[in-house]
């Protein structure tokens, strides 16, 4: 005897109606979180979104121009013009004179990278030798790390004023050295000068970041290496390493965009110059410079610059291939 029953009809409409009251149950979820961030997103908009569109039409437009004896408000459209004066460095139809800022742009590029590239490899180095020695437990470890952080809440443009002094000719550093450098006026001394600052000022920066992860490390897992008979290397590059390197990652990003963008400090300690007049000028002193005259070329230079930092920092999470913003809890697991 067959025993039919309607409960196989049943459950796929019930599935169903489940199916349906999630998804406005998520349609509605998805409404109310839009409402709440939609002030965020106007306010971003506006103070982002709005710089970045009037700069990037600006840098179509070409520069002022004295007719009739007054300064027009902008000679109309530019086309590409304003970029290939910059990237081609071209000056009307010829080349860029030496001297002017035009011919300048790669030179301010590799300065800049230069910058980044020796100034962001020492800071990590640095800090986490730093980080490492204030995770230990010794007395006066706290005034210790409340010393850290001297020089990073000082001012950059006091900072700049400090090394300036202390980099001059009759300065500290010269008589200690027993030396006559010219540090802020020579090529590779004035940059010198600059990195030396930098480093300085933002290497605590990055102890208490890398100090922060090291914190949260199991004690239990280095207490296990020594069961195991571990040595210190092998424990700092089996279980330090690994696990600080979300810190490293944050740390070593924050401070690549910070020195692509350097301004302040090279532009006090040694005014941008040094050497043949541009020595430490980087990219960002530039565009202060070609502001001076006209708005469309600083702003072109100002999205080439923009477009350089966006493509490093999209890179750099690429490359590491890990989110700069994973917690050390994943990475532990």
């Amino acid at each position: 005897m067959t025993v039919i029953t309607d409960r196989p009809a049943a459950e796929p409409a019930e599935s169903k109606r489940r199916l349906t009251r999630r998804r406005r149950r998520i349609t509605h979820e998805g409404r109310a979180a839009l409402l709440l961030i939609s002030p965020t997103l106007l306010l971003l908009a506006l103070v982002i979104a709005y710089p970045v569109v009037t700069a990037l039409i600006t840098s179509f437009r070409k520069d002022q121009s004295l007719q009739n004896g007054f300064f027009t408000r902008g000679g109309g459209f530019a086309g590409s013009s304003n970029y290939i004066h910059w990237l081609l460095q071209r000056c009307g139809t010829a080349a860029c004179a030496p001297g002017t800022l035009g011919s300048e742009f790669w030179d301010a590029v590799t300065v800049t990278v230069l910058f980044t590239v020796i100034t962001v490899a020492l800071e990590m180095f640095l800090g986490t030798l730093m980080a490492l020695v204030m995770q230990r437990s010794f007395k006066g470890r706290s005034l210790l790390r409340a010393s850290v952080l001297v020089p990073w809440a000082i001012p950059t443009a006091v900072t700049a004023k400090l090394w300036y002094f202390m980099f001059a000719y009759d300065g500290i550093v010269n008589r200690l050295l027993g030396t006559h450098i010219l540090w802020t006026d020579g090529q590779w001394a004035s940059r010198f000068a600059v990195i030396v600052g930098d480093v300085w000022k933002t290497t605590p920066f990055v102890a208490l970041l890398v100090l922060a992860g090291l914190q949260i490390i199991p004690t239990e897992l280095y207490e296990a290496a020594r069961v195991d008979g571990a040595s210190a290397w092998q424990r700092f590059r089996y279980v330090t390493a690994p696990l600080v390197r979300p810190a490293l990652l944050v740390a070593t990003l924050f401070r690549i965009l910070d020195v692509l963008r350097i301004y302040d400090l090279p532009a006090i300690l040694t005014h941008g110059g040094g050497g043949t007049g541009h020595a430490t000028t980087t990219l960002s002193i530039l565009v202060i410079a070609q502001l001076e005259q006209g708005y469309g070329g600083a702003s072109a230079l100002s999205t080439i610059t923009f477009l350089f930092i966006f493509a490093v920092a999209f890179l750099m999470v690429k490359l590491f291939n890990a989110s700069v913003i994973r917690t050390q809890q994943s990475a532990v697991k």
